[in-house]
């Protein structure tokens, strides 16, 4: 089992934390969108590294084209020799529309036909076919030699993509060379609600199950962020059926409709302990290999190790050291 994390990153210092994270033994590192973008600080990490692999995980599809991942992502591909995996995420519909100012309808549908108008458009690149993609949400069909950057230096990049209910897992195990799953799961609701819905696994497909972690010195401080992470995911109502698995399937609603008031410190204290810990991987350091095998074991190709709301300083050395054993 291949060893990730997903961590925040300041792009002025993209280089040395790359070059730390591989250096600990970290399989792969990749960024995600919120308050940067996804892809700058990788160009930096792809100059700083040799065998990292690199990706996003996620950057948010649907605030931009297939054109625009392609060309970002083919150029991501050979900076890093062939080490780049590009991640894509649908986000939810007040992002895309309010924040991003960009269409949003039919999300499955739409991020299927994302993913074959970027391999269309590498398809072109490649020589394999003319560009002639036309679809539902895509038309791409003029690729002049001026903008034809020739074919691929290495491999085409990976493809995964995110899901969390059955149409975007599906669309994942269709078209994509892997899976992202949410960090708000657990064991349970990867077997029964995510994983029987990608069908039967294709070869070289990837299952990359992120997990939440909870450790350190001040543990309970640790603890509490977390918390606080759990209840804006809980607010969600893609969420709910995890929260239902567990037995507080009213706890959704009394998280959302404090989340429509803006109440989000009011709303970290809702969340039960129980929830926290079968949710997130919590425990003493040299506890969390041990839990986090016990949570993916047999399940995960790779698992990724999250705390992004307050990064472990060590960047969880001890812990892939431990899973490395």
């Amino acid at each position: 089992m291949q060893v990730f994390t997903t961590t925040p990153v300041d792009v002025q210092q993209a280089g040395s934390l790359f070059a730390e994270l591989e250096a600990i033994g970290y399989d792969g590192a990749f960024t995600y969108e919120s308050k940067h973008d996804p892809f700058l600080p990788l160009a930096l990490a792809a100059e700083h590294t040799t065998s990292l692999r690199l990706g996003t995980a996620i950057a948010i599809a649907f605030a931009r084209t297939p054109m625009l991942l392609a060309t970002t992502a083919r150029d991501l591909q050979d900076l890093s020799g062939g080490r780049f995996t590009l991640g894509l995420g649908s986000q939810i519909r007040p992002h895309i529309t309010r924040r991003y100012s960009m269409p949003w309808s039919k999300p499955a549908a739409r991020m299927r036909e994302l993913v074959l108008a970027i391999r269309a458009i590498w398809d072109a690149w490649d020589g394999v076919a003319p560009l002639d993609f036309r679809g539902e949400f895509y038309t791409h069909t003029l690729m002049p030699p001026a903008f034809d950057p020739g074919p691929h230096q290495h491999a085409r990049a990976r493809i995964h993509v995110a899901g969390v209910g059955p149409h975007m897992v599906g669309v994942a195990g269709e078209v994509a060379d892997g899976l992202i799953t949410h960090p708000f799961a657990t064991r349970q609701s990867l077997q029964e609600l995510v994983l029987p819905a990608l069908g039967g696994k294709r070869a070289g497909f990837e299952v990359v199950v992120v997990c939440m972690v909870a450790t350190g010195p001040d543990l309970d401080a640790t603890i509490e962020t977390v918390r606080g992470q759990l209840a804006f995911y809980g607010s969600t109502p893609a969420y709910a059926p995890v929260l239902d698995l567990l037995g507080h399937g009213d706890l959704h609603a009394r998280l959302h409709a404090l989340s429509k008031e803006g109440r989000w410190d009011d709303m970290t204290a809702l969340v039960p302990d129980d929830v926290v810990e079968a949710i997130a991987v919590v425990g003493r350091r040299d506890e969390v290999p041990a839990l986090v095998r016990e949570r993916v074991e047999g399940i995960a190709d790779a698992v990724s190790l999250e705390c992004t709301r307050r990064p472990d300083p060590e960047h969880f050395a001890d812990i892939v050291a431990g899973l490395r054993a």
